[in-house]
């Protein structure tokens, strides 16, 4: 069996994973927000709770805001700032006393996305979160690609392709650049964008019910930032998550205007609604470990 945990900001919800993927249990407790050590003891006491209703034994992942540094083993790049400098994937393994897969929760939605979701079926498949942030995970046969700096799939940090002289040189990103793909693509940046055309504040329902041109700004921006990652990666299916996946007009607009952009004279990469909502993320987490990987650790527990 597997146990996935999703840490939040303000949440950590953990499942437990039978063999065919049927959620067997779920529970979620508040993240300490702020407070390392006790986030810490909250991933542990939820693993095990969730593990005493595995038979005793399971697998665990966990996807986190930031990812694990490859030079230090320290996390790096996450938004809950706690975290960061911290050996959490250490930690965490000596708290639980035995081996924990951690990867960036993006990942883990384009994991699961992958595995029974949306992109079930696809060799190659680019999951997208449009929420507070902007973030992606690129899957390949099955696998995560993480990279030797453990950042693939970070598009929302590259700068948007193909700016408008109105776009440039672009808002502040909490990176310390300007003109992020998060700043113009996140739930702020929409909302952001609003503002300065119209000096209105709205949320982002409202705004797909009454600002068609914000939206149809939108659209185009998310197209031509899809588009530079479908000609790097070529994907065969890209799948969105978060907030923002709910507007409805996109998965119409987008791949009709992305077709401007992509270096290609076809284009059938599809774009799809995620299947699994906000479960994608802990569902993930216990997909990184294989149905193979989860049934061997079960069979040397019970020798």
């Amino acid at each position: 069996m597997r146990i996935g945990i999703d840490l939040g900001g303000t949440k950590i919800e953990g499942i437990l994973l039978g063999p065919d993927g049927a959620v067997l249990a779920r529970e979620r407790v508040s993240t300490p927000r702020g407070e390392y050590a006790a986030t810490l003891s909250a991933i542990a006491a939820l693993a095990k709770r969730l593990t005493a209703k595995a038979d005793g034994t399971a697998t665990v992942g966990l996807g986190m805001p930031g990812t694990i540094s490859p030079a230090t083993g320290l996390v790096k790049n996450a938004n809950s700032t706690w975290l960061i400098g911290k050996p959490l994937h250490t930690d965490l393994e000596a708290a639980l006393g035995q081996p924990v897969r951690l990867a960036n929760d993006a990942d883990c939605f384009a994991l699961s996305e992958a595995a029974d979701g949306a992109g079930k079926g696809a060799r190659s498949v680019f999951g997208v979160i449009l929420g507070t942030g902007v973030g992606g995970g690129l899957v390949h046969e099955g696998r995560l690609i993480t990279g030797p700096n453990a950042i693939a799939g970070e598009w929302g940090h590259n700068p948007l392709p193909a700016p408008q002289d109105d776009e440039r040189p672009g808002p502040d990103c909490y990176c310390g650049r300007r003109g992020c793909i998060e700043t113009w693509l996140s739930g702020p940046g929409l909302a952001d964008d609003h503002f300065r055309r119209t000096g209105d504040r709205l949320e982002t329902a409202e705004i797909a019910a009454r600002a068609p041109e914000t939206l149809s700004r939108y659209a185009d921006r998310l197209a031509r930032a899809l588009a530079s990652v479908v000609n790097i990666f070529d994907p065969e299916v890209v799948v969105l998550g978060g907030g923002l996946s709910n507007l409805e007009p996109l998965y119409e607009e987008v791949p009709r205007l992305w077709t401007r952009y992509i270096f290609s004279d076809t284009v059938t990469t599809r774009l799809a609604r995620n299947l699994h909502g906000d479960s994608s993320g802990v569902r993930g987490a216990a997909w990184l470990w294989s149905g193979k990987e989860a049934a061997a650790r079960h069979s040397r527990k019970r020798e």
